[in-house]
């Protein structure tokens, strides 16, 4: 492990620090996040570091553990040094440089998966994710296209959790859809169309199952709802057509867990 007090800004491995913009991470397959917490539960998930940047106070408190995930390179300054890596105020003392997991095989996703169908906003991404860790539905699918749950934004709203699930990046969603039938798993959209069920009425499936969720906009395509075996729709007060996508999907996810 080299430990590096900075002494300028002007090193060329800080310069991931001080972007937000995916496609650069997108290259190399890696991502930055920050906070200690999110930070803590990165230097426990087995990735692989490129670098930490810290003050000397988070470094010494956390050695141990940043010896024991092996981290490559620690960068060290106090807050003020660190404002000046990243362009802007932060409220934190650690950020890290870390490499992408591998794309997770379909097969060796888990019984429980939440996916994604054309989700845009990286913050719902990042919270769907949380709550599919809290409430124990391990995997996690999302097309190639849209974003990763390993950016920046999504991994903090995550609050690091993202961690906990096996990722499955695909590029068709009907193929993918199909190989999780044949899989057998249960194809449960959550969309409110005329022939859905009350999420209250419908019993979760014993076995494997996806959850699908749609674009914040549009909700679910209509060819995707057709390659589901059902559809739900959460009760709700008259006048209100529906939930944040985030919010709806910790719903349901509840419910398929522990409704029944």
């Amino acid at each position: 492990m080299n430990i590096l007090p900075i002494e300028t800004i002007d090193i060329p491995e800080l310069a991931p620090y001080r972007t937000l913009r995916g496609n650069l991470f997108d290259r190399d397959g890696s991502f930055v996040a920050d906070s200690p917490r999110v930070v803590g539960l990165l230097l426990e998930s087995g990735l692989r570091f490129k670098s930490l940047l810290c003050t000397p106070e988070y470094f010494d408190k956390e050695r141990r553990r940043i010896e024991a995930a092996d981290v490559p390179k620690v960068y060290l300054g106090e807050r003020e040094i660190l404002e000046k890596v990243v362009g802007h105020s932060i409220h934190h003392n650690v950020m890290a440089h870390v490499i992408r997991p591998e794309n997770t095989p379909l097969s060796h996703l888990p019984d429980r998966v939440v996916m994604l169908t054309r989700l845009n906003n990286l913050e719902n991404v990042g919270a769907i994710a949380r709550s599919a860790a809290a409430l124990g539905v391990g995997g996690y699918a999302v097309p190639e296209a849209g974003p990763h749950p390993f950016g920046r934004r999504a991994i903090r709203v995550s609050m690091g959790y993202v961690t906990k699930l096996k990722v499955h990046r695909y590029k068709d969603i009907l193929s993918t859809l199909e190989s999780f039938r044949q899989s057998g798993y249960t194809l449960i959209a959550a969309e409110a169309v005329s022939t859905a069920i009350l999420l209250s009425s419908y019993a979760p499936p014993s076995g494997k199952w996806v959850l699908v969720l749609g674009n914040e906009e549009d909700g679910v395509a209509p060819e995707v709802l057709q390659a589901c075996d059902v559809a739900v729709k959460i009760e709700m007060e008259p006048g209100i057509a529906s939930f944040n996508v985030a919010t709806a999907g910790a719903i349901i996810m509840h419910w398929l867990r522990f409704g029944a």
